[in-house]
Parts: structure tokens; C-alpha cells; sequence
């Protein structure tokens, strides 16, 4: 279950910023808020009062003081800057939007993949995404790192590791006087940012947001904001659910697809330390020890604007759900956006209100502006294509961890979900196919299949509500030496959601365009409009887990299965904010392989599920409400010919570049 608490409040959190904000009010005949001294106090938003055609653009090459590469010289990171002249004119010193990532030559941001550009002296021209356009005429610096051995930088990738976040808070540290920075690559004459104030705010989308979480977990001083997007919080949990691969390669392939030219040359070593310290067996190692940020919530010093799409099966919710009650048990002051959208940016679903909101987060947390965004509601969620519900906290009060259990129905293979225990002895059984996904046994939920192992509720009489993250606890019995199990959760009944396995994952883009903030030749603010892509459907998977059963007596260390022995393992639902309707049923499906997101076991195994000792824990906001008095008794549908139709699974391929 995801958890609440109140927030620490430092009493320096409000005061410093409002300190910061009188004192630039009154040393300035202009204010970066577009105001006189006079009514500095009173304003709540900064405004477009500076010049993007005439900021200052540069580079800077910081140095991380590792020796990532063994080249026997520390590695130093290109930093691309776009700031006010006018500030810098006057001596005011400004704060930092960063957005540190590995993509700015290989793969691109944003739904239009866009790179950085430069000119023929090496200059900065286009600086991916609206962060610059937007918020530079606004007051502030936007600061744009290329992570060690990507595009300009030195070093290697490590995907996540020391290197990857070192990166980015080594220029956290530079932006605050303790690190170095120098005019060029090598060499060079060493460079202050003498004309920042030291406070930074992390943005980023994917692999970007992933590094914002890792920088927030050191502590490091200057940080006061993170804005993480659809990203990662252990980087275990993105290529294995308990022991169970989810892609077919490690991070030493998203390494070598990232990393420049010459890092491939370089970086043979780290290459090879990536491969040996993820073996396959989906056993925990040192790699992933250092790779996980959770445990470090305790020390974020930032505030956090958590977003994610809720099907994004790329970057899945149980890193939210996790880092989410990491951060709760640390008083950490949070905010978060969750969509119906998979791996999508809140830029393209939401943009105007996006904008909006960021503009008033940034404001408060970097320029110590008091527009009450920190008082608004915790979080909002998005009901169905374009609405949105809001909550004061989330989860929302009176959420509680509920049981409900599997039993057979009155038809084999049928079976039904309730609050009653399935009598002893009570079994179901699968074989595993490495063919079907989640959205086959959905379709067929209602029919008996021997692929999996299906229970629904009767049709409920009032709205269901699950806010947050649950489990399901299988007792199986496997005929083979190995097997993977998966569990889903699915609302039966007919709605219209965004298609999150298609191409856009909820979005499709069109030929218009929309201008958020100002352009220059090289660098516009005018971006494709884009528009949800809804689908009909009759069911819909909106949570799942996985795990490899050999992991049962231990999460991090895997063993070979016997044949015809019972055991129980539990596995970790994906966190989600769901309201199946009355009318509808809530379905429970227990299976072996999914394909398309789960690589299958090296055998072909038949798992014998022990009904009575079977259940999953789900967070509900409100009880469970079904036509008849004992759900847990009820008799199950009668089986149809019909399959119902939902989403088809996305097929991921690789791992973070995709949208």
C-alpha cells in the first residue's frame, strides 16, 4: 500500500526563499518578475521581461572528479547553458532548471526526438524541449547535461550508477561554488557560474527523471526540486520483477545504444562490469545495490512533482509506488500527476495545464514565489481521456489493504473472487504459454483456457476504488524445475481509455502546432499538438506483477524448482488510482509467462494453484460492494464463446529510448 505522512517544513524552506525574493526586489530597478520593487511581495508568477533572441548561450565542462574511463584524467561533463543578459548585466544572479540525460545526440527528447545543435564554433542553438523558451525570458538559466560518455561529455555511461549520477551532481555542486568547471573539453581556463544562485530544479522524462531521483538521494545541498517523469527508482525493478527478466538484454545494451562514438572505444571495461554484474538469473548483485535510490529517500532534501503514466509498461508504476512511500516515511514535501497514458510525457497530455503548473512549482521552489502552490491538492488523476479528478492527499483518506480471494466457480475453469476462503483442497491449474499476454487471458477471463487461471467478483452495486499498490500471494505447485507467474487485475465492463498499446502509448500527434514561450531561428517554442487516442473497449488491465517462483525464499537469490513441491511467493502489484464502476466486475487472472513484456523460464511448466492459500491484498477506498450477499460464493459467469476486447499488450522491445 502506498503511504501517507505529512510533510517536514523547515522553517529555512519559506524564509530563505522569501529573503531571496525581497532582497533581488530591492537591488534591482527590475525585477525578473516583470514588477516594480514596490509590489514584489504581492506578485505570484514570474514574467516574459527578458530577452530569449539575446540570452547568453555557452558551454561549460565540469569536472566530476571520477576517472570513469581509466584514462588516467578525471572525466569532465558538457554543460549547455541558455540565460538572461540582462540578468548578467545587472549582477542578478538566477536560478537553474537542469535536465541531465544520454540522449541529446543518440536518441532525442521529447515526441519529436529532438537532439542539441550547435554551430560552427560549437556553439549552443537548439536546446531540446520548451524549458529554455518558456522559462529563460522568465528569470531563469536552463541547464542541459550530457551524461558521462554521451554526446560531448568524457567518461562512460554506467546506467545509473556512480558515473550517471555523479554527472549531474557534480554541476549541481559547480552551480554552487564547489566544483569546477573549464571553457573546454580539455584544458581550458576554469569557469565560475558565478551568475547562479545556487538553486537548482531537475526535470526530466524517463532516464532524465531517473537521474533526477539519483542526484535528490545523495543530499546534495542546491537541489530544492525534482520533477521526475516516468521515471526510475530501482534500476533491479526496471529489467526484473523478482527474479524475472523483463527484457531480453541488460543495461550494458542501453550503455552501448546511448554512448558516443568514442566512449565505445573507451568504455570496454565498463561495458564488460555492466554484463557481469546483471547476470541473467535475475539475482540480485552490488550492481544493483548501488543502482537502487530508494533506501536513500531518507537524505532528499528536494521537493518532488512525482509524474507517470499508470500504463506505462516501459518504466512501470511499482517505481512510483516505491519511491512514493520512500519518500512519504521521510516527510519529504511531494506532488504527483498520475495519467491513463503509458511512457508519455504530461507535455503531451495535458500541455496547457502542465505548463501552468510547472510554471507555479518552479516559481515557488526556485524564485520562493508564495502562490500556495504546496497548499493545492497532492494529486491529480486522470478518469478517463482528458478528466481529471483531484485528491488533498494520496492516497486518499480511509484507504485500507483489504483481502480478497480466489475460489472456484460453479463452472470449471470459471473461478470467483470474493472475501471468502477457498475450502481446502480447492485447486486451479495453467500451463505456462509464452504466446499469450495479459490481454489474452483478459479476453477470455469469462472461458475456460489452459493458460491461465481466471476469478472475477459478481457485478459490483457500487464504485470500486483502488488507490495505490497491492500484492498477490500464490501457492503453487510447478511440474518442472522452473516457472515465472504473473498476476493482473482487470475491470470487467465496457469503457473508453486511451490506447496505451498503440504507437503513441495514449497519444497520437498532429500537424499543428503550439508555441509555449519564445523562439529564436534555430530554437522555436512551437511544438505538435497532439490529442488523446482512445479505444472501446470491454475490459481493462490496469495493474500487474511478476515473479520467478525459484525466488520464493529469497527475492534476491534464485534456485531450481522441485517437480510436484508446493510454494508460496508473493508478487508486487504495480502501483494505480483505479475506480472500477458499478456494474462492473473486478477480475483477478493468476498466469505463467506475458508475453511481450515478460521473458519466459527455460522450461514449459503446469502450476497447480492451491486456492486456499491463494490471495492478493488490495488497496481499497472504500468496501467491496456485489450483487448477492456472499461474493465470495457467488456462481461464476457462464462461459462464453464472445472474447472481450481490450488493449493488445505493447511488444517492448528495448528498454528507455522508447516513447
Amino acid at each position: 500500500m502506498l503511504r501517507r505522512r505529512k510533510p517536514r517544513i523547515h522553517w529555512a524552506r519559506h524564509l530563505v526563499p522569501a529573503v531571496t525574493a525581497l532582497v533581488a526586489a530591492t537591488l534591482l530597478p527590475l525585477s525578473p518578475l516583470g514588477t516594480s520593487p514596490a509590489h514584489a511581495a504581492t506578485v505570484r508568477e514570474s514574467r516574459p521581461v527578458y530577452s530569449y533572441d539575446d540570452a547568453i548561450r555557452e558551454s561549460v565542462w565540469v569536472d566530476t572528479k571520477l576517472d570513469g574511463d581509466a584514462d588516467g584524467r578525471t572525466d569532465r561533463v558538457a554543460v549547455d547553458i541558455v540565460r538572461p543578459r540582462e540578468a548578467a548585466r545587472q549582477g542578478r544572479k538566477v536560478p537553474v532548471i537542469m535536465d541531465a540525460s544520454p540522449y541529446y545526440s543518440c536518441c532525442g527528447r521529447g515526441n519529436e526526438s529532438q537532439t542539441k545543435t550547435y554551430d560552427a564554433n560549437g556553439k549552443p542553438v537548439l536546446f531540446p524541449l520548451f524549458y529554455d523558451n518558456y522559462f529563460v525570458p522568465r528569470g531563469y538559466a536552463t541547464v542541459l547535461v550530457d551524461l558521462a560518455g554521451t554526446n560531448r561529455s568524457d567518461g562512460c555511461v554506467d546506467v545509473g550508477g556512480r558515473s550517471d549520477i555523479q554527472s549531474a551532481k557534480a554541476v549541481v555542486d559547480w552551480l554552487n561554488g564547489r566544483a569546477t568547471g573549464y571553457s573546454a573539453a580539455s584544458g581550458g581556463k576554469p569557469v565560475k557560474a558565478s551568475w547562479s544562485n545556487g538553486r537548482t530544479g531537475m526535470i526530466g522524462k524517463s532516464y532524465d527523471g531517473t537521474i533526477a531521483n539519483g542526484v535528490a538521494a545523495t543530499g546534495v545541498k542546491g537541489l530544492k526540486t525534482i520533477v521526475p517523469i516516468g521515471a526510475i527508482s530501482s534500476w533491479y525493478d526496471y529489467y526484473f520483477a523478482k527474479g524475472a527478466a523483463l527484457f531480453g538484454s541488460g543495461p550494458d545494451g542501453l550503455a552501448y545504444r546511448v554512448e558516443s562514438d568514442a566512449a565505445h572505444g573507451r568504455c570496454a571495461a565498463v561495458q564488460k562490469r555492466l554484463v557481469d554484474g546483471a547476470p541473467r538469473s535475475g539475482d540480485w548483485t552490488g550492481l544493483w545495490s548501488a543502482r537502487d535510490y530508494v533506501p536513500d529517500a531518507r537524505k532528499v532534501r528536494a521537493s518532488v512533482f512525482a509524474v507517470h503514466g499508470m500504463q506505462d509498461l516501459n518504466v512501470r508504476t511499482k517505481h512510483l509506488g516505491q519511491w512514493w512511500n520512500a519518500l512519504a516515511d521521510a516527510g519529504v514535501e511531494r506532488k504527483i500527476w498520475l495519467s491513463q497514458a503509458g511512457h508519455v510525457d504530461p507535455f503531451d497530455f495535458r500541455r496547457g495545464t502542465w505548463v501552468k503548473t510547472l510554471h507555479r512549482w518552479f516559481d515557488h521552489y526556485l524564485l520562493g514565489i508564495d502562490n500556495g502552490i504546496e497548499r493545492t491538492p497532492m494529486a491529480d488523476i486522470e478518469r478517463a481521456p482528458d478528466q481529471w479528478s483531484t485528491d488533498r492527499v494520496w492516497p486518499p483518506s480511509g484507504t485500507r489493504q483489504t483481502t480478497l480471494r480466489p475460489a472456484p466457480g460453479t463452472t470449471p475453469g470459471v473461478g470467483v473472487l470474493g472475501t471468502e476462503r477457498a475450502r481446502p483442497g480447492a485447486t486451479a491449474a495453467f500451463t505456462d504459454d509464452p504466446r499469450l499476454s495479459e490481454s489474452d487471458w483478459a479476453a477470455d477471463i469469462d472461458r475456460p483456457t489452459a493458460a491461465k487461471a481466471g476469478f472475477s467478483t459478481p457485478p459490483l452495486t457500487k464504485d470500486l476504488r483502488l488507490s495505490g499498490s497491492g500484492t498477490v500471494t500464490v501457492t503453487a505447485t510447478p511440474s518442472t524445475s522452473s516457472a515465472h507467474l504473473s498476476a493482473v487485475l482487470v475491470d470487467l465492463g465496457p469503457d473508453t481509455i486511451r490506447d496505451y498499446g498503440g504507437a503513441g502509448e495514449g497519444i497520437v500527434t498532429l500537424d499543428d502546432r503550439t508555441c509555449w514561450g519564445s523562439s529564436t531561428a534555430g530554437d522555436s517554442a512551437c511544438f505538435k499538438v497532439t490529442a488523446a487516442d482512445t479505444e472501446a473497449v470491454e475490459q481493462t488491465v490496469f495493474s500487474r506483477g511478476w515473479a520467478d517462483l525459484g525466488h520464493h525464499a529469497d527475492a534476491r537469490k534464485g534456485r531450481p524448482l522441485t517437480p510436484g513441491k508446493p510454494y508460496t511467493i508473493t508478487l508486487d502489484l504495480a502501483a494505480t488510482d483505479h475506480v472500477v464502476p458499478a456494474g462492473h466486475r473486478l477480475g483477478l487472472i493468476i498466469a505463467g509467462t506475458d508475453a511481450g513484456l515478460l521473458e519466459p523460464p527455460t522450461t514449459t511448466p503446469r502450476l497447480t494453484l492451491d486456492l486456499n492459500r491463494t490471495s492478493a491484498r488490495l488497496p481499497l477506498a472504500g468496501s467491496l460492494r456485489t450483487e448477492g450477499a456472499a461474493p465470495g460464493a457467488a456462481p461464476s459467469p457462464s462461459p462464453s464463446s464472445e472474447r472481450l476486447r481490450g488493449i493488445r499488450t505493447p511488444h517492448i522491445e528495448s528498454p528507455l529510448p522508447l516513447r
